[in-house]
């Protein structure tokens, strides 16, 4: 088996490779102590299961591989959460319609497009999609948090997360919380989107613990189509997504070991090569990767569809 390259250089099938272990400092252990517990997010998790190989590129291997150019549909993603979050940031009395204009126009990212003309179409666009979603929004109502930072640990995890937004509404024993997560991408969400994501059921599992209130469903506001996908998931059903983080994270850890123990990184985070690689930001170093057509920057911003990242 090839010995892993040393840090800094790149190994034979691209990318970097992690730095030795035993040039960190080690923890001595103790009998009876407990395991390091994996600290994560969802889309440090995301990343691992679309892609071990990903994974590494992004939080293991330092110097960390360059990344392509920046996508235009995060740009917009972002720029639509952005105006939001300051949508919320405003005054009951002043959240009405006409300030979308400035709040957009001051949060606007402006990263990826391919033109002038391009962009301009996305704002219109965006602002067409915003003014149509607050419509449907009370003003006086306050959600209990707006890109809310939530967190709770198991007895593996150290997971933290963001939440778009949580809700605080009326239930049959008091209230309840809502997870809601902003979508601008790909059409055609439905229950199994908001039922499967498994980030939405992480936020949920710590949103309760965090307020201790029942937080039960999720849901997904698609802003282009005005649609919203829901789920109630149940203690079983949350518990199951948890166990599935959990799992990816022993994964990781076993990995991350192998590595120390001189295994090599490729084999350690092997490549999951699928239609996803084209929008990979790493596709230029990874050797499989490189192998499909690259998308431009701009692409998911053209013509989004089944098949295209997510944004937001």
């Amino acid at each position: 088996m090839r010995r892993p390259s040393s840090a800094g250089r790149p190994s034979s099938t691209g990318g970097h490779a992690p730095r030795p272990r035993a040039e960190q400092a080690e923890q001595l252990g103790f009998e009876g102590m407990p395991e390091r517990l994996f600290v994560c997010t969802p889309s440090k998790l995301g990343a691992y299961a679309d892609c071990p190989r990903r994974y590494r590129y992004s939080y293991v291997d330092r110097p960390a591989p360059p990344k392509g150019p920046p996508w235009a549909h995060n740009s917009l993603g972002a720029s639509v959460h952005n105006a939001l979050r300051s949508w919320y940031a405003l005054a009951p009395e002043r959240r009405r319609p006409e300030a979308l204009t400035g709040l957009l126009r001051g949060t606007w990212v402006r990263e990826g497009y391919r033109d002038d003309e391009q962009e301009r179409a996305a704002y219109r666009r965006a602002l067409g999609w915003l003014e149509a979603y607050v419509e449907t929004l009370e003003p006086d109502t306050e959600p209990l948090g707006v890109e809310r930072v939530v967190a709770v640990k198991t007895a593996v995890l150290a997971f933290n997360g963001r939440a778009d937004r949580i809700d605080s509404r009326p239930g049959p024993d008091g209230p309840e919380l809502v997870i809601v997560d902003y979508k601008t991408g790909r059409t055609g969400l439905d229950s199994d989107d908001a039922r499967g994501s498994q980030a939405l059921a992480l936020y949920a599992y710590a949103a309760e613990r965090t307020f201790r209130r029942p937080c039960r469903r999720v849901e997904l506001h698609h802003l282009p189509t005005g649609t919203v996908a829901a789920h109630e998931h149940t203690v079983e059903s949350l518990a199951r997504q948890l166990s599935r983080a959990e799992e990816t994270a022993h994964d990781i850890m076993a990995a991350e070991k192998a590595i120390a123990d001189g295994a090599d990184p490729d084999d350690a985070f092997p490549t999951d090569p699928s239609p996803r690689c084209g929008w990979c930001d790493y596709r230029r170093t990874c050797p499989a990767g490189s192998q499909t057509p690259g998308k431009d920057p701009w692409a998911a911003v053209e013509q989004p569809a089944e098949g295209t990242p997510a944004q937001g």
